[in-house]
């Protein structure tokens, strides 16, 4: 059995090895990736949509890029029509695609070829199409990643990144809309189609500034809380050993990385041993009844209470650290003496101040997009972990 010495340099090391792996791919991509988000903002402005599908833990990104694109989450920025179609995928796709719709194709790190026929099928009727990966699209992702949790969390950083620059763009081309008979409300409207160019240098710098924040939230995850997440590893490893599963729960892009986490373990990589765990987020009806008849506070508190036994752990992730509806499962965890484990952003919020996790988890960031690639980091090293523990006892 590794010690907890051992663990926690680990954990530090594979935490670090991500940071130039991605710094080296958005530094060699973020001029393509700024032509791509002009090209996407003119299909918005054209009415064009997101189509998003995946199969696997990869439908998870396409529910994530669709929630950001749909949620504005950044005061003041429109909601931009997006929407996952993975739980059909290609028929989907095919019945309600249009010409100037913009399409996300994702997969593991050798590629998907179903993924890739959908979306050979809709750049065939004129939309735009993104393979991540693949090799062929109006812009494929090609990397030498064979990690496929590393893929995962490059291509969370690249939707996230595509979602908050394509904002720039619209911002600056619809001061060029013609608004017809309306543009005596909006003078500064339609008045001259605006030029984009002199955009494209400083969009591509800003995607390389995101990604070197997540280089510093990272360094400071690795250095400063490796040893709790082996100690939490470890936890998670011991509760599993006596029958226990994961519970895990969040809202939005936390939702999505709930449910990411679930199919990871309980769909794991070849060779890897599977993780009894279920995801709170991914039961809509559950989720839409509670909220309707009683409140988005108990949304995951009811389904704790239906679902938790003994030994089990129960995982809550937030970016504020203080969303009602998981503090809210976390107290009953808590009576219930499960193990808690919480995936935070900001200082931890409520739950660090109450002690809600028995292992609190934290990324120093007020930003969330920043936190969650940063949160996926530190949930797929926890798998690695857990995975290596397996193998020890083994």
């Amino acid at each position: 059995m590794p010690t907890a010495c051992n663990l926690a340099a680990q954990i530090e090391e594979r935490l670090l090895r991500r940071n130039s792996i991605l710094e080296d791919f958005f530094t060699r991509e973020a001029r393509p990736l700024a032509l791509a988000c002009r090209d996407m903002a003119e299909r918005f402005l054209s009415g064009g949509r997101l189509l998003a599908l995946g199969c696997g833990p990869y439908s998870t990104d396409a529910q994530h890029v669709s929630v950001e694109f749909v949620h504005p989450v950044i005061v003041g920025k429109r909601a931009l029509p997006a929407l996952d179609l993975s739980a059909l995928g290609r028929p989907w796709l095919e019945a309600i695609l249009r010409s100037d719709d913009i399409v996300f194709g994702f997969g593991p790190p050798e590629g998907d070829a179903e993924v890739w026929a959908a979306l050979a099928s809709a750049s065939a009727r004129g939309a735009m199409t993104f393979a991540l990966p693949g090799p062929f699209g109006s812009y494929a992702l090609q990397t030498d990643i064979k990690d496929p949790f590393i893929h995962q969390e490059l291509v969370e950083i690249f939707y996230h990144t595509l979602w908050e620059t394509v904002h720039v763009f619209l911002e600056h081309r619809e001061l060029g809309q013609d608004v017809g008979d309306a543009g005596f409300l909006y003078p500064f409207l339609g008045q001259q189609k605006q030029k984009t160019s002199s955009l494209v240098d400083e969009v591509a710098s800003s995607i390389q500034m995101k990604v070197r924040d997540d280089t510093a939230l990272r360094t400071r995850l690795a250095k400063e809380e490796s040893e709790g997440i082996g100690a939490a590893a470890i936890a998670i490893h011991e509760r599993l050993l006596l029958g226990g599963k994961l519970i895990l729960f969040g809202n939005g892009g936390s939702a999505t990385d709930a449910n990411d986490w679930a199919m990871d373990c309980v769909l794991p990589q070849p060779g890897r041993h599977a993780i009894p765990a279920i995801s709170l987020s991914m039961e809509p009806a559950n989720l839409t009844a509670l909220a309707n008849d009683i409140g988005v506070e108990v949304i995951f508190l009811r389904q704790l209470m239906a679902q938790a036994q003994p030994h089990d752990v129960a995982i809550g992730i937030s970016t504020s650290g203080g969303s009602r509806n998981i503090v809210s499962a976390l107290e009953e965890a808590r009576k219930r003496k499960l193990l808690t484990i919480a995936l935070l952003g900001n200082d931890g919020g409520e739950i660090a101040r109450r002690s809600l996790a028995d292992f609190p988890i934290i990324i120093r960031s007020d930003y969330i997009p920043r936190i969650q690639e940063v949160q996926a980091s530190a949930y797929h090293v926890i798998l690695d972990t857990l995975e290596a523990l397996h193998h020890a006892r083994a």
